[in-house]
């Protein structure tokens, strides 16, 4: 297989496996145009090289637009599995919605930045004046209930499979659990209930590379959110874990691509 990948960083340990700058692209059409497989293109190369060149990347299609912000995750969620991602209210910021909002949504709740990530952008709402600081950062309202938790699961998929999976606890400066927030890591079973989320969402939606955010509550679990690019800090096997299955997955699919293509009649 030829491969090509435009993230140096993820794909360093990756065999035979060339590398390009993102920005460097078109120096570059002869090489991307005969290769297998492109390896986490950034965003604004999507539309020239699934459409234009018609090139085969990964993570897949819909893991990159349903994981570009929350907002799109959250379409989604409540499309394919409504009562298992928390109730979410999305609106235009203009003063007659933050006002509704406020008046609505039950105290404490959850605000969050659309395209902010690794913790950032997200704040526990309590008071009229936490919701203003808010309102005064954000071009639109993305609130959520609050679930009544103290960790969370980081679930990992990658190809086809849960690879890894730990829970984080909640931070002691507030009530995140992100790791790089202050959360801490946690080793235990992830319950089955939240295994089956996870691949029910990935399997429907055709994600291959994400780490899913998931609470239980009780024995009910909540898709939070994904992270297309996530942190490999959580446990030190998971930057080994995610490569060998990334491979095992890329030569799976080229090796049944090629299988399909031979299969083909000849026609006349």
């Amino acid at each position: 297989m030829k491969i090509i990948s435009f993230d140096a960083l993820r794909t360093l340990h990756l065999p035979q496996v060339k590398y390009i700058k993102p920005e460097s692209m078109y120096d570059h059409l002869e090489e991307i145009k005969e290769a297998d497989w492109l390896l986490f293109p950034q965003y604004w190369q999507l539309t020239a090289l699934v459409h234009g060149l018609k090139k085969r990347i990964f993570p897949s299609l819909a893991s990159y637009m349903i994981g570009h912000d929350k907002i799109e995750m959250t379409r989604t969620f409540r499309t394919v599995a409504p009562q298992q991602h928390p109730y979410t209210v999305i609106s235009a910021n203009t003063p007659y919605e933050a006002e509704k909002i406020w008046d609505e949504m039950p105290s404490p709740f959850v605000a969050k930045i659309p395209k902010s990530s690794m913790g950032n952008g997200v704040f526990l709402i309590e008071t009229i004046g936490q919701w203003r600081d808010y309102v005064a950062q954000t071009d639109v309202l993305y609130v959520q209930e609050y679930l009544p938790i103290d960790r969370d699961m980081r679930v990992i998929w990658v190809g086809n499979k849960i690879v890894s999976g730990y829970w984080r606890l909640q931070s002691d400066n507030g009530f995140h659990n992100n790791i790089s927030q202050g959360g801490q890591v946690e080793v235990a079973l992830i319950p089955k209930e939240a295994q089956d989320l996870v691949t029910y969402l990935a399997e429907s939606l055709d994600i291959n590379h994400a780490g899913f955010d998931i609470a239980m509550v009780g024995s009910v679990p909540y898709v939070i959110e994904i992270n297309r690019i996530f942190g490999n800090q959580g446990l030190p096997t998971i930057q080994q874990d995610v490569n060998t299955e990334l491979l095992n997955y890329l030569n799976e699919q080229h090796l049944l691509s090629t299988a399909m293509l031979t299969d083909q009649p000849s026609g006349f």
